[in-house]
């Protein structure tokens, strides 16, 4: 059996760096020093717009929204505890709701004020971090790990790329709406990295002191 040592090692450095990086963005959205960064990409996306895409990215900011995640979520959990993947289920329910939670609190941790919008108007609560990315790279990240253990290493890693480009779209298309500042939805990435690594973290450790034939018996593959 390989040492797990490693890849515990590795969880915690994924989720330091992306730390570093989400208090890198935080601190220039604080000191007015991501303004230049945050107008250019807003320009440059604003200029390619049209009705087609912009019908386009209103749908990929649908499916990000929290009532629809909630309601996928809930369905998603229920399948996997009738189909007796109780430990999958908890996985993604602490995946899903901890992201909706560490969004919510640094909002209002952070406080920044929302940028004009391009197209209807912008939701009331603070724009720092971007929810849809935070949440969004963690449900659906989560989602393609847990989808099929039966896939091939191949295939599964086809999923989690798909999920990673799904939840990347989620983000530009609050960005093309102008709800978000691009250093909104960077620290939203960033915080769900964070966050997801911390969770692989405790499951990789956890899976350390159980019984690794008891887990082949019950087909289960750990992360």
């Amino acid at each position: 059996m390989a040492n797990p040592r490693p890849k515990l090692l590795g969880e915690l450095v994924v989720a330091l760096g992306a730390v570093a990086v989400f208090l890198s963005l935080a601190a220039a959205a604080a000191t007015g020093e991501a303004a230049g960064f945050d107008a250019s990409v807003r320009g440059h996306i604003h200029s390619v717009s049209f009705p087609a895409l912009t019908y386009v990215m209103r749908g990929f900011t649908t499916v990000g929204e929290g009532v629809f995640l909630v309601a996928f979520g809930a369905l998603i959990v229920w399948r996997l505890v009738v189909a007796g993947r109780r430990s999958e289920a908890l996985f993604f329910a602490v995946a899903a709701l901890g992201a909706e939670l560490i969004d919510q609190l640094l909002k209002l941790l952070f406080h920044r004020a929302r940028p004009e919008a391009f197209f209807g108007t912008s939701p009331e609560n603070f724009s720092f971090p971007s929810g849809h990315a935070l949440e969004s790279l963690c449900f659906y990240l989560v989602l393609a790990e847990i989808f099929d253990p039966e896939w091939p290493r191949r295939r599964r890693l086809f999923a989690r790329a798909v999920a990673v480009l799904f939840a990347l779209l989620i983000g530009v298309s609050r960005i093309y709406l102008g709800i978000h500042y691009p250093t909104d939805v960077l620290a939203g990435y960033a915080a769900a990295i964070a966050w997801l690594a911390v969770l692989h973290y405790f499951r990789k450790s956890r899976s350390r002191q159980e019984d690794t034939p008891l887990l082949e018996n019950r087909g289960r593959i750990d992360y």
